[in-house]
Protein backbone atom coordinates (compact mmCIF):
# COMPACT_ATOMS: atom_id res chain seq x y z
CA UNK A 1 0.00 0.00 0.00
CA UNK A 2 1.30 3.47 -0.92
CA UNK A 3 1.19 6.04 1.87
CA UNK A 4 0.48 9.71 1.26
CA UNK A 5 4.17 10.38 1.80
CA UNK A 6 5.15 7.97 -0.98
CA UNK A 7 2.57 9.12 -3.54
CA UNK A 8 3.89 11.03 -6.55
CA UNK A 9 3.72 14.81 -6.26
CA UNK A 10 2.65 17.29 -8.89
CA UNK A 11 5.62 18.82 -10.68
CA UNK A 12 4.15 21.84 -12.37
CA UNK A 13 6.31 24.42 -14.10
CA UNK A 14 5.54 28.01 -13.20
CA UNK A 15 5.29 30.98 -15.55
CA UNK A 16 4.40 34.61 -15.00
CA UNK A 17 3.30 37.46 -17.20
CA UNK A 18 1.77 40.91 -17.14
CA UNK A 19 -1.31 42.50 -18.60
CA UNK A 20 -0.53 45.96 -19.95
CA UNK A 21 -3.19 48.32 -21.22
CA UNK A 22 -3.33 51.48 -23.29
CA UNK A 23 -5.45 54.57 -22.66
CA UNK A 24 -8.36 52.95 -24.54
CA UNK A 25 -8.35 49.95 -22.15
CA UNK A 26 -7.01 47.61 -24.85
CA UNK A 27 -4.63 44.86 -23.76
CA UNK A 28 -1.08 44.41 -25.07
CA UNK A 29 -0.31 41.25 -26.98
CA UNK A 30 3.18 40.41 -28.17
CA UNK A 31 4.24 38.45 -31.25
CA UNK A 32 7.00 36.01 -30.27
CA UNK A 33 9.58 35.18 -32.93
CA UNK A 34 9.84 31.54 -31.80
CA UNK A 35 6.17 30.50 -32.16
CA UNK A 36 3.25 31.36 -34.44
CA UNK A 37 0.79 32.49 -31.76
CA UNK A 38 0.49 35.77 -29.87
CA UNK A 39 1.01 35.93 -26.13
CA UNK A 40 1.31 38.34 -23.23
CA UNK A 41 4.73 39.52 -22.03
CA UNK A 42 6.18 36.96 -19.63
CA UNK A 43 7.83 33.60 -19.34
CA UNK A 44 9.01 30.78 -17.11
CA UNK A 45 9.96 31.21 -13.48
CA UNK A 46 13.64 30.35 -12.98
CA UNK A 47 15.04 28.44 -9.97
CA UNK A 48 15.25 30.65 -6.87
CA UNK A 49 12.90 33.23 -8.37
CA UNK A 50 9.36 34.14 -7.34
CA UNK A 51 6.61 34.48 -9.95
CA UNK A 52 6.59 38.25 -9.36
CA UNK A 53 10.36 38.49 -9.88
CA UNK A 54 10.04 36.38 -13.04
CA UNK A 55 7.37 38.72 -14.40
CA UNK A 56 9.53 41.80 -13.79
CA UNK A 57 12.57 40.10 -15.36
CA UNK A 58 10.69 38.79 -18.40
CA UNK A 59 9.14 42.20 -19.13
CA UNK A 60 12.60 43.78 -18.92
CA UNK A 61 14.13 41.11 -21.16
CA UNK A 62 11.34 40.99 -23.73
CA UNK A 63 10.35 44.66 -23.94
CA UNK A 64 13.39 46.49 -22.58
CA UNK A 65 11.28 48.43 -20.04
CA UNK A 66 10.83 48.29 -16.29
CA UNK A 67 7.37 49.68 -15.53
CA UNK A 68 5.91 49.08 -12.08
CA UNK A 69 4.22 45.69 -11.90
CA UNK A 70 1.16 45.59 -9.67
CA UNK A 71 -0.88 42.99 -7.89
CA UNK A 72 -1.68 39.43 -8.88
CA UNK A 73 -4.77 39.21 -11.10
CA UNK A 74 -4.86 35.50 -12.01
CA UNK A 75 -3.47 32.16 -10.89
CA UNK A 76 -4.33 29.49 -13.47
CA UNK A 77 -3.70 25.76 -13.07
CA UNK A 78 -3.06 24.60 -16.62
CA UNK A 79 -2.54 20.86 -16.97
CA UNK A 80 -1.20 19.78 -20.34
CA UNK A 81 -0.72 16.14 -21.21
CA UNK A 82 2.10 16.70 -23.70
CA UNK A 83 3.76 19.81 -22.28
CA UNK A 84 3.40 19.08 -18.58
CA UNK A 85 1.36 20.81 -15.88
CA UNK A 86 1.80 24.54 -15.38
CA UNK A 87 0.71 27.16 -12.92
CA UNK A 88 0.49 30.57 -14.56
CA UNK A 89 0.52 33.86 -12.70
CA UNK A 90 -0.73 37.06 -14.35
CA UNK A 91 0.06 40.43 -12.78
CA UNK A 92 -1.34 43.90 -13.41
CA UNK A 93 1.02 45.98 -15.52
CA UNK A 94 -1.48 48.87 -15.62
CA UNK A 95 -1.63 51.46 -18.40
CA UNK A 96 1.56 52.13 -20.35
CA UNK A 97 1.90 55.78 -21.29
CA UNK A 98 3.48 57.14 -24.48
CA UNK A 99 6.86 57.72 -22.79
CA UNK A 100 7.12 54.08 -21.71
CA UNK A 101 5.87 52.78 -25.06
CA UNK A 102 8.53 54.84 -26.84
CA UNK A 103 11.24 53.03 -24.83
CA UNK A 104 10.16 49.51 -25.84
CA UNK A 105 12.97 47.60 -27.55
CA UNK A 106 13.20 43.92 -28.41
CA UNK A 107 16.72 43.36 -27.10
CA UNK A 108 16.54 39.58 -26.66
CA UNK A 109 14.90 39.05 -30.08
CA UNK A 110 12.18 36.82 -28.57
CA UNK A 111 9.53 39.38 -29.50
CA UNK A 112 9.10 40.78 -33.00
CA UNK A 113 6.19 43.16 -32.44
CA UNK A 114 3.42 44.17 -30.08
CA UNK A 115 -0.02 45.69 -30.38
CA UNK A 116 -3.01 46.64 -28.27
CA UNK A 117 -6.31 44.87 -28.82
CA UNK A 118 -9.84 45.12 -27.42
CA UNK A 119 -10.48 42.48 -24.78
CA UNK A 120 -13.65 41.35 -26.55
CA UNK A 121 -11.63 40.38 -29.65
CA UNK A 122 -9.11 38.09 -27.91
CA UNK A 123 -10.78 34.83 -29.01
CA UNK A 124 -9.69 35.58 -32.57
CA UNK A 125 -6.11 36.41 -31.59
CA UNK A 126 -5.06 33.94 -28.88
CA UNK A 127 -5.34 30.26 -28.09
CA UNK A 128 -8.65 29.49 -26.43
CA UNK A 129 -7.23 28.93 -22.94
CA UNK A 130 -5.00 32.02 -23.06
CA UNK A 131 -7.92 34.15 -24.27
CA UNK A 132 -9.98 32.99 -21.28
CA UNK A 133 -7.07 33.72 -18.91
CA UNK A 134 -6.46 37.22 -20.27
CA UNK A 135 -10.17 38.07 -20.26
CA UNK A 136 -10.43 36.85 -16.65
CA UNK A 137 -7.41 38.98 -15.75
CA UNK A 138 -8.89 42.07 -17.37
CA UNK A 139 -12.14 41.56 -15.46
CA UNK A 140 -10.28 40.92 -12.19
CA UNK A 141 -8.40 44.17 -12.73
CA UNK A 142 -11.63 46.05 -13.33
CA UNK A 143 -13.26 44.55 -10.22
CA UNK A 144 -10.19 44.84 -7.98
CA UNK A 145 -10.07 41.08 -7.46
CA UNK A 146 -7.73 38.15 -7.89
CA UNK A 147 -9.12 35.02 -9.54
CA UNK A 148 -8.16 31.37 -9.48
CA UNK A 149 -8.68 29.45 -12.72
CA UNK A 150 -8.27 25.89 -13.94
CA UNK A 151 -7.80 25.47 -17.70
CA UNK A 152 -8.48 29.21 -17.94
CA UNK A 153 -11.93 28.78 -16.37
CA UNK A 154 -13.09 30.05 -12.98
CA UNK A 155 -13.69 27.47 -10.31
CA UNK A 156 -16.86 28.15 -8.36
CA UNK A 157 -16.93 27.39 -4.65
CA UNK A 158 -19.27 24.80 -3.26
Amino acid sequence: MVSDHDAPLARARAAAGALFFDDDDRVMLVEPTYKPTRDIPGGCVEPGETPYQACVREVREELGIQPPIGRLLVADWAPHRAGGDRILFVFDGDVLGPETLARITFTDHEIGAYGFHPVDELEDLLTERLARRVKAGALARELGETVYLEHGRPILGG
